[in-house]
């Protein structure tokens, strides 16, 4: 098997172009195949060297590699006109100068069956149409379908400049470099019927195809910005694990059975198939996404997820502030608003300041809380801690909350931390009391 991933470098590598790239990537794994990695590059305004090291970056962070290539389609145009050059001299293409009017004018006339034109000698070199029986597709998600041939219009194969079209071009690459499967998505099915065409024009073998269902948004449209994340970038610098992303797109249109919700990469490979895959719509739900990734992150040992948030961040020393907020977080980018106020003093949430810090009562809870603390000898440990606290709660008669969202304001800043135990632990006995006392100072200033 030899498949290949071909994305156009137009802008970022988007989920469903990534999910298209795992798909081949798990099939030439597991099947001891190729993969080929081929830049379709003949947009030249917006196939830029930083699209395509968007795509690169993308790729590398996915764990997915390549056999082949960067193959970059632009290199390939002289081959390109030599196949259209050759279709010509054997009469199997023409040039015509026949533009959309013209189509239109001889569909409503010939009650809209397939164009057919003259040999011109100049313009766009179309491919001829056979006027009798049918094209067959057969698709290993899709079934067989049959069409029309009457129904084709001859096929545009290369510009009036002689410049060939994404339509010749991706068949004479697939044909050259050896593809046996392609693997793309849902929206190139229409074009199958022309490449088989350009193929057996050709005296080619048709590779195997497989069109992937289409990704949908929860609200059951095409997947867009609207919907969150768009690219693998989005998801990568919004703390989503490389794993779990992997996991979350295999399952996104196949599945081995409905128990089974995360699989490692190694599985992945050897049980993926695209007899399993659905030619239904995939729903990709970022909250799902989230829920799988917060489970990825919790089951990492506790240096690696260190290490994983010291890369994310670009800090260091972040170990102890991790062991308490691991199992808070879904995303790597929801650490720092638990655990930056460890490091760079207390966010400035003036809301949670005015709910919890500005009233005698919330000043004379924190200061009760105060005194617990200075009478605790060290080492302070979240266990010793929540006892000297709780027993202000019993002393004072207050409700939990009433003493540790104003403790909890004071030392952070925010109304949003780890276990408030853990916290003033973390911060240990000199840090922790100079934060309250510089709350009571604010406050009773303010």
């Amino acid at each position: 098997m030899k498949v290949r991933f071909p994305p156009s470098p137009t802008g970022a590598l988007h989920i469903g172009n990534a999910r298209t790239a795992l798909y081949n990537w798990l099939l030439a794994r597991g099947s001891g195949g190729q993969l080929v990695l081929r830049i379709e590059d003949t947009d030249r305004e917006r196939s830029t060297k930083e699209n395509v090291d968007k795509i690169f970056e993308s790729l590398e962070w996915l764990g997915i590699d390549w056999d082949e290539g960067p193959i970059f389609q632009t290199q390939n145009a002289e081959r390109h006109a030599q196949v259209v050059q050759q279709l010509l001299d054997e009469g199997k293409a023409y040039r015509t100068t026949a533009g959309a009017e013209e189509v239109r004018a001889y569909k409503d006339a010939n009650d809209n069956r397939g164009f057919r034109g003259a040999d011109e000698g100049e313009g766009a070199v179309r491919l001829r149409m056979p006027d009798e029986g049918t094209t067959v597709v057969c698709d290993v998600i899709r079934g067989e379908t049959a069409f029309e041939n009457a129904l084709l219009d001859d096929l545009v194969i290369a510009r009036a400049d002689g410049t060939p079209i994404y339509h010749l071009a991706v068949v004479v690459d697939d044909m050259d470099e050896g593809i046996t499967h392609v693997v793309r998505g849902a929206d190139h099915y229409s074009n199958t019927p022309k490449h088989v065409r350009i193929y057996e024009a050709l005296g080619a073998e048709v590779p195997v195809y497989a069109h992937l269902p289409l990704l949908h948004g929860p609200d059951g449209k095409k997947l867009s910005k609207r919907h969150g994340a768009a690219s693998v970038q989005d998801l990568r610098d919004s703390g989503y694990l490389r794993e779990a992303v992997i996991n979350y797109l295999a399952l996104l249109g196949w599945g081995y059975d409905e128990s089974t919700t995360f699989f490692t990469i190694p599985e992945l490979q050897e049980l993926f198939s695209l007899e399993r895959v659905s030619k239904a719509p995939a729903v990709f739900d970022e909250q799902k996404l989230r829920w799988v990734n917060g489970r990825y992150l919790r089951g990492l040992p506790l240096d690696d997820l260190t290490a994983r948030l010291e890369e994310f961040t670009g800090r260091t020393g972040l170990r102890d502030a991790v062991a308490i907020t691991q199992d808070k977080m879904s995303t790597l980018d929801e650490f720092w608003p638990l655990a930056g106020s460890f490091f760079d003093g207390p966010f400035d949430d003036p809301a949670a300041r005015q709910k919890f810090l500005s009233t005698p009562d919330h000043r004379d809870a924190l200061q009760d809380a105060k005194g617990a603390l200075e009478a605790l000898p060290e080492p302070w440990t979240p266990e010793n801690v929540e006892e000297a606290l709780r027993a202000v709660v019993d002393r004072t008669e207050r409700k939990p909350k009433q003493l540790f969202q104003p403790l909890r304001v004071a030392l952070t800043g925010t109304t949003v931390s780890p276990g408030i135990f853990e916290t003033v632990a973390l911060l240990g006995r000199s840090e922790g009391l100079a934060r309250v006392g510089d709350a009571l100072d604010a406050e009773q200033a303010g």
